[in-house]
C-alpha cells in the first residue's frame, strides 16, 4: 500500500489544480483519473467547444467580409477539419496537464477509484490491476455528466448530449436543442452560424435563465435576428425517432405542437459523478448526486473533501479551480485562506453575441432589499465596437445606492467574456463607484463602455 498526504480523485480543472497546489505546498500527492487528464472541461467541454465556436466566428466574419471592403468567395465548411482542430487543441492541452503532473512530482494513477474505509482508496487501474492507496486527506473532484430523462435518452446518433454534439459526423440540416442555458445556447450559436436550422425549447419564459432578464431579452432578439427559433414556456412531451431524424411533441402555452429535425441536442443540465466511489462507506452526505460540503469543501467525513461540479452549483470550471486552491491551502494550514464568495464568480456564454455576468441581477438586488442605481451603456455608443462591426450589445451595472458597492454587472456583445474580469477584480477589491469613475480606461477600447456604464448609473455618462 502506497501512502500519500493527499489523494485527489478526478483530474479535471478542480482535481489537477488541487494536486499541483498541494505539491507546491510540500504535500506528497497522488491523483486518480479514469478517463482523461484535464477532465470533461478540457477534453469534452470548455476548451473544445470554444475551438468550434472560433470556427463559427471565422465563418461569420467571412459572411460579412464585404462590409469591411473585402470580397471573399462563398465559404465551404469542412466539418471534419473543424472537428479535427477542436480535438487537436484538447489533446495538446491534455498533454500539458500530463507534463504539469510530472513537473510537480504528482503520482498519476489511471483507473477507477473507490473509497475503502477511513483514509483508504482502492484503484482499479485501466490495465486491470488493483492499487491500494492510503492518505491523510482525500479530495473528490469527479465532476459531472449530462443529464438525461427517461423519455429523452441520448443514443449518439439522432439524440445527442454535448459530447456527441462536439464530434458530428455530418452537419445536421436541422436541430432541436432542449434547454437554453449556456451549453444549449453555445451549440445553438455554433450550428446556426454554420448553416443549420435551429429551434431551442426552454421550459421557462426566457432564455439564459441565470442571466439578468434584460440581457436575456437582448440575447433572444439577437438570436432570432440570426434565424434561430424559440419555444419558450414549453416542455418536451414525447420524442420519436424517424427515418429522417426525430419528431418531438412539445407542450407550449398555445397547446401541443409537433417539430421535426435531423438531430436533437439535450442541454437540460448535469448530474454529479458520485456513483461507484464508495461514498456509502463514509459519513459524507449525498443528495441528488451532489456531495454536501461546508465553506472549506469539507464533507461530514473527517479528511474527505469535495470540490467542483460534484459539490454543486455553480457548475463552472473556474469555480472548481478556485475551490481546489481554498481546499488545499486549508489542509496545509496556509494563512489568510478565505472561503469562496459565490457572488464573485463570473459566468460566461461564448455565443455570438457573447454574454457575461457577475453578482446580482437587477431583480435579485431589489428582492434583497437594496436601494439601487443602475447604469447602462450600449455598444452603439462605442467607437471601437463600431470599428469592429459589432455595435450591438449592452453593458449594465448595478450599485448599492447608499454605499456605492458594485452589486452586479451584466453584459452582452463582442468580447464581454474577456471584459467581465474587470468587474470581477472590482468586486474582489470591494471597489465603489468612485474608484471606478476615477480609473482611466484606454481609448479606443471596448472597456470604455464599462466606465461609461458606471457613469450612467450616476447620471454622468459622456458618450450617450
Amino acid at each position: 500500500m502506497q501512502e500519500f498526504d493527499l489523494v485527489v480523485i478526478g483530474a479535471g480543472p478542480g482535481g489537477y489544480v488541487a494536486a499541483i497546489r498541494a505539491a507546491q505546498l510540500g504535500l506528497k500527492t497522488a491523483i486518480v483519473e479514469r478517463e482523461h487528464l484535464g477532465g470533461v472541461c478540457l477534453n469534452w467541454g470548455c476548451i473544445p467547444t470554444k475551438a468550434l465556436l472560433r470556427s463559427a466566428e471565422v465563418k461569420h466574419l467571412i459572411d460579412h467580409a464585404e462590409e469591411f471592403g473585402i470580397k471573399v468567395a462563398k465559404p465551404e465548411i469542412m466539418l471534419d477539419k473543424v472537428v479535427e482542430r477542436s480535438r487537436k487543441i484538447s489533446a495538446q492541452l491534455a498533454g500539458g496537464i500530463k507534463h504539469l503532473m510530472k513537473k510537480n512530482k504528482v503520482t498519476v494513477f489511471e483507473g477507477q477509484a473507490t473509497l475503502k474505509g477511513k483514509a483508504g482508496v482502492s484503484v482499479k487501474l485501466n490495465d486491470g490491476k488493483i492499487e491500494d492507496l492510503k492518505a491523510k486527506h482525500i479530495i473528490i473532484a469527479t465532476g459531472a455528466r449530462a443529464r438525461t430523462l427517461p423519455h429523452l435518452e441520448a443514443d449518439g446518433e439522432i439524440v445527442w448530449t454535448a459530447r456527441h454534439a462536439m464530434v458530428p459526423k455530418v452537419m445536421p440540416k436541422s436541430l432541436i436543442i432542449v434547454g437554453s442555458g449556456a451549453i444549449g445556447i453555445e451549440f445553438a450559436s455554433f450550428y446556426r452560424t454554420m448553416g443549420a436550422d435551429v429551434t431551442v425549447i426552454e421550459m421557462i419564459d426566457r432564455i439564459l435563465p441565470q442571466e439578468d432578464p434584460e440581457i436575456s431579452g437582448l440575447a433572444l432578439k439577437a438570436f432570432e435576428k440570426q434565424g434561430m427559433k424559440f419555444k419558450l414556456s414549453s416542455t418536451v412531451e414525447k420524442l420519436e425517432k424517424t427515418k429522417s431524424g426525430a419528431k418531438i411533441t412539445v407542450k407550449t402555452p398555445q397547446g401541443s405542437e409537433h417539430l421535426e429535425a435531423s438531430n436533437v441536442i439535450l442541454a437540460i443540465g448535469i448530474i454529479g459523478n458520485t456513483d461507484h466511489l464508495g461514498l456509502e462507506n463514509t459519513k459524507a452526505k449525498v443528495e441528488k448526486n451532489q456531495i454536501h460540503t461546508n465553506e472549506w469543501c469539507e464533507t461530514a467525513e473527517p479528511g474527505l473533501y469535495a470540490i467542483g461540479d460534484v459539490a454543486g452549483a455553480p457548475w463552472l470550471a473556474h469555480k472548481a479551480s478556485h475551490e481546489a486552491i481554498i481546499c488545499v491551502e486549508k489542509i496545509a494550514a496556509v494563512k489568510d485562506v478565505h472561503p469562496l464568495d459565490k457572488s464573485k464568480i463570473p459566468g460566461c456564454t461564448y455565443s455570438l453575441p457573447q454574454v457575461a455576468s457577475i453578482g446580482l441581477t437587477e431583480d435579485k438586488a431589489k428582492a434583497a432589499g437594496f436601494e439601487i442605481k443602475v447604469g447602462r451603456f450600449p455598444y452603439v455608443g462605442n467607437g471601437k465596437a463600431i470599428a469592429l462591426g459589432d455595435a450591438e450589445g449592452l453593458v449594465k451595472t448595478i450599485f448599492n445606492a447608499k454605499t456605492g458597492e458594485l452589486l452586479g454587472a451584466h453584459m452582452i456583445g463582442a468580447e464581454v467574456t474577456e471584459l467581465i474580469q474587470g468587474f470581477g477584480i472590482a468586486k474582489t477589491l470591494e471597489t465603489t463607484e468612485t474608484d471606478l469613475m476615477h480609473t482611466v480606461f484606454p481609448h479606443p477600447t471596448l472597456s470604455e463602455m464599462m466606465h461609461e456604464s458606471v457613469l450612467s448609473a450616476y447620471g454622468r455618462a459622456i458618450h450617450f
